[in-house]
């Protein structure tokens, strides 16, 4: 797994209260360190009952924190140090008793004392009995929390501790991941910008069966509503049918055709300063969508197939009247003529930007994880980029999104 560029050499601190679900707060440290940042984990007495010290020095390579008065070096008292350095504080698990504590105040250990310290985001991650979760005091205390700007995320529903099942399973690692993530974006340049993205393929009905569609995956338009949202954006991702998870903090709107794509498209940029269409929607659609499954037989079919609506021309016609889109981002996924179709596309388009890739390539494309793509600007100048990670040229192409909402 490559460095996430929002986290890489950030100082997150990772405290564990004593849960069960402690267990999983190790595949969450795991996961930060694996995108490089650099993670302090503190320990609750209770917590070390769950899990030793031990895990979580040898996943973070730096000492685990257990007693209230550790010194991270002789001058240095460990809690105050702690939370001045920390760009984010998770607590996950967080049990009821450690809420009410950080809603009023306690500080008798060193996990409370140093959030009590944190100047930067504070990320609770609640476990719990459901009968716990649902007690009026727990919610007045997790209600003040909000309150201070503290970010909640959980608890899950399913199988606790106790065999039943119900509400106060700690979120997964995975979520807890991108959270903190979206946490750290909530300082970055772009918070007063908004950005539409679309993504993945458009499915045009045939009958209730069947669709035309095509080998669109959404992973570079996911990769680029990831990158804007790392950025502070405020991002709304308009995408076709996927199996792609969510970008947590991100509005989502699920379309399946190219019509209602093009209605989202068109609805979301009406108060948005950027749009970067790089979804693959369809060109043409059946001309009738049977109401009932067309039946197989021995004779052939035909399709009679009429135009879907440009997004992107519909955008350029409106974009006299929209005062704050400042920026319009295309893609030309193409088979030949790379360049040449590009330019031409750039210009009938009014884009301020068009990224260009060969998709019969094996390595570039529709559903790998690689982009091999050249970017054209308004002028025609050319800048081929080589083979990179889809989300590496995300982030390439958000920066190149900054300069032009800088610029416009």
């Amino acid at each position: 797994m490559k460095a996430v560029r929002l986290l890489l050499d950030k100082n997150i601190v990772v405290g564990v209260t004593g849960g069960i679900s402690a267990y999983k707060t190790v595949a969450l440290c795991s996961r930060l360190v694996k995108a490089g940042a650099l993670v302090d984990v503190i320990l609750t007495d209770a917590a070390a009952e769950f899990v030793r010290p031990l895990t979580f020095q040898a996943l973070t390579h730096r000492p685990v924190i257990t007693e209230m008065f550790s010194l991270l070096q002789e001058t240095e008292i460990g809690h105050v140090s702690l939370g001045k350095r920390a760009d984010l504080m998770i607590i996950a698990p967080a049990t009821a008793n450690t809420l009410a504590k950080l809603a009023h105040g306690f500080a008798d250990n060193m996990l409370t004392t140093t959030a009590l310290a944190c100047r930067n985001p504070i990320l609770v991650a609640p476990a719990m009995e459901t009968a716990m979760w649902d007690n009026p005091a727990t919610r007045a205390n997790l209600q003040i929390l909000r309150q201070r700007g503290v970010c909640v995320v959980g608890p899950a529903e399913g199988h606790l501790a106790s065999g039943a099942s119900g509400t106060g399973r700690m979120s997964e690692p995975e979520e807890l991941f991108r959270a903190a993530r979206w946490a750290m974006s909530r300082r970055q340049p772009m918070t007063d910008v908004r950005v539409v993205v679309s993504a993945g393929g458009t499915q045009e009905a045939i009958d209730p069966v069947r669709f035309i569609g095509n080998h669109s995956s959404g992973k570079m338009g996911y990769a680029l509503a990831q990158a804007a949202s790392d950025r502070g954006a405020d991002v709304v991702l308009i995408h076709g049918p996927t199996s792609l998870a969510k970008v947590y903090g991100v509005e989502d709107v699920a379309v399946e055709s190219a019509e209602k794509m093009c209605a989202a498209v068109l609805e979301a940029v009406s108060d948005a300063d950027a749009l970067i269409m790089a979804a693959a929607v369809a060109d043409y659609r059946p001309a009738t969508n049977t109401a009932h499954k067309i039946k197989k037989s021995d004779r052939t079919m035909n399709l009679n197939l009429v135009r879907t609506q440009d997004i992107l021309s519909a955008v350029a016609k409106n974009r006299d009247g929209n005062n704050r889109l400042k920026a319009v981002i295309g893609f030309a996924a193409e088979t030949e003529s790379l360049v040449a179709n590009a330019r031409d596309k750039l210009s009938r388009k009014r884009l301020d930007l068009i990224v260009a890739n060969n998709v019969s390539s094996d390595d570039s494309g529709f559903s790998v994880d690689t982009n091999r793509v050249t970017l054209i600007d308004s002028a025609g100048k050319a800048d081929e980029l080589p083979l990179l990670q889809k989300q590496e040229v995300a982030e390439i192409i958000i920066d190149r999104l900054m300069g032009l909402i800088k610029r416009n």
